[in-house]
């Protein structure tokens, strides 16, 4: 039995709900995920962007800047939070909140423990909405030089 009878692989839905090829890149991305398990894909076709690890933007006076969610997060481990979600489209739970102590976090995932019962939950990035700490962050320092700090410190 073929599960994925009447299924294109090959076509992703559109802004304005009508069928599109996807670009050579993501027709590509899609006969390499087929031709690793057997299966195509299942759901839309999307073009992952492509992001090196230890990604960082370069400032001048040679500062590298870091501070992505999830390195902020990490450097507030065992910290406990207040975590809000929306998840769009979802009538019965578009938007959720949950406290718990952050665990650790990833590019695209953040894991907290709910100090009270032990419980963890496994949260996307992508439905974050925004974090509170009833206590100070951690945050990295990066070594700002004394000229950024003080252009931060001006007002026009």
């Amino acid at each position: 039995m073929n599960h994925y009878a009447g299924y294109s692989a090959n076509r992703q839905q559109g802004q304005n709900g009508q069928q599109q090829m996807p670009q050579p890149q993501q027709q590509q991305q899609l006969q390499q995920l087929q031709q690793q398990n057997g299966f195509p894909p299942s759901g839309p076709a999307f073009a992952t962007p492509v992001v090196p690890a230890g990604t960082w933007q370069q400032f001048p006076g040679g500062v590298r800047e870091e501070s992505f969610i999830e390195n902020i997060l990490r450097y507030n481990k065992g910290k406990v939070g207040t975590f809000y979600f929306t998840y769009r489209g979802n009538t019965s739970w578009n938007a959720m909140v949950y406290t718990g102590r952050v665990q650790t976090a990833g590019r695209d995932h953040i894991i907290i423990s709910d100090p009270a019962t032990g419980k963890r939950y496994l949260l996307l990035m992508s439905n974050l909405d925004w974090v509170e700490f009833d206590e100070p962050l951690n945050y990295p320092d990066f070594g700002i030089s004394e000229e950024i700090q003080e252009s931060m410190l001006q007002t026009d």
